[in-house]
């Protein structure tokens, strides 16, 4: 029977782990300590081993599904072993240069790498995807109309604080990417950031009850027009992708952003540690403390500067018995995902959350579930 071997039980990957096993799959979870592991899923897993790549790869057979929910750097050899074991690889993070690098391979070996499956990347691809088809779809599109496309996600707490943001797990992944810079295009030119809070701005998010956050870019947006199928000819006024926070955020934390702007090399590591341990400290989610998730993917076309195609595909979820929204989120789509790969429906090949309509329309009804509010939003209606 094909296995799947889920690798990694943090705290957002236990609903899809559990969804895979309620579902009847034959599945072996394999986590560094095999008591965290026990505590998450041990009622319900009839195989939980620890995690070793040796042992992977001793236990992998052709056609099997390797999930890894494991940190970045064992996407790629994870990925390499499931090539040379002719079994497929599920992860929901970016796909990194060295990933994609293995495309041809993973083609050559008929298996599929399917990554950027949860919920930034994942749910906001299957998103852009919908509304850019609709779009091509509509009496309304016109390759000279001038686009502008946002795609905005953010988890906040559900019970607001002074800092504005409160933890789920360590800080220190927040603080790091609040040192990277990000491209988009505005106004029909690139526009290149070096730190997130040079380009903050407001959105109007069109929720069931309107909400005002505030957004910045994150990495880089400009790729994603390819991936997301945009005509190399169309006029593309906006394109971003970004992070969306609290109202309040940047003032909360503008004590942050000037001393992140002094750290470097080695020290600076070391402080960025002391910080994140100090945030964990004051500003962690208390147990059962519900979390929120707010996701909004919009495409607008103009024509002769006149709205001519304006819908918002917009999502707001929060923690309720079922758990937090966030792991609810992420680790759901990766096992859609799972189950895809099984049923032949992904190519081989390195590839991210897929475009095709039958399984965007089957994630998104599965999403829906997840989600206290779910909605395409046509601000021409």
């Amino acid at each position: 029977m094909t296995t799947i071997h889920w690798c990694g039980t943090g705290l957002s990957a236990i609903p899809g782990l559990r969804r895979l096993i309620e579902n009847g799959h034959n599945v072996t979870v394999w986590n560094r300590t095999i008591d965290k592991a026990q505590d998450a899923v041990g009622d319900i897993a009839t195989d939980i081993r620890a995690f070793d790549i040796d042992a992977l790869g001793a236990a992998l057979s052709a056609g099997d599904v390797v999930v890894s929910m494991l940190p970045g750097d064992w996407h790629v050899p994870l990925a390499e072993l499931c090539i040379s074991k002719g079994a497929n690889f599920v992860s929901s993070s970016y796909i990194a240069p060295e990933m994609k690098a293995l495309d041809q391979a993973a083609k050559d070996a008929g298996i599929a790498c399917v990554n950027e499956v949860g919920l930034d990347p994942g749910i906001d691809h299957l998103m852009a995807h919908w509304l850019i088809a609709d779009y091509r779809a509509s009496k309304t599109y016109d390759a000279d109309n001038a686009l502008s496309f946002k795609s905005y996600c953010g988890g906040i707490p559900k019970h607001t604080n002074a800092f504005r943001y409160k933890f789920s797990w360590s800080p220190l992944g927040v603080l790091k990417a609040l040192r990277s810079p990000s491209k988009s295009i505005r106004e029909y030119v690139e526009l290149d950031v070096a730190r997130p809070w040079d380009a903050i701005s407001s959105y109007s998010a069109p929720l069931s009850t309107p909400e005002t956050f505030e957004v910045y870019p994150n990495r880089d947006s400009i790729p994603f027009m390819e991936d997301y199928a945009f005509d190399p000819t169309w006029k593309v006024r906006e394109f971003v992708r970004g992070t969306l926070r609290l109202n309040g955020w940047k003032d909360a934390w503008a004590d942050v952003f000037t001393e992140i702007e002094t750290l470097s090399g080695p020290a600076g590591d070391a402080r960025l540690k002391e910080m994140s341990d100090q945030f964990w400290a004051e500003n962690a989610y208390e147990d059962g403390e519900p979390d929120r998730v707010v996701m909004c993917v919009a495409l607008l076309a103009e024509k002769d500067g006149v709205p001519a195609y304006h819908k918002t595909y917009v999502m707001d979820a929060w923690g309720d018995e079922r758990g937090t929204a966030m792991a609810r989120l992420v680790s759901v789509p990766v096992s859609l995902a799972v189950e895809s790969v099984l049923n032949r429906e992904i190519a081989p090949g390195v590839s991210p959350a897929p475009s095709d309509p039958k399984l965007v329309a089957r994630w998104m009804g599965e999403i829906d579930r997840l989600a206290q509010h779910l909605q395409v939003v046509d601000h021409r209606a």
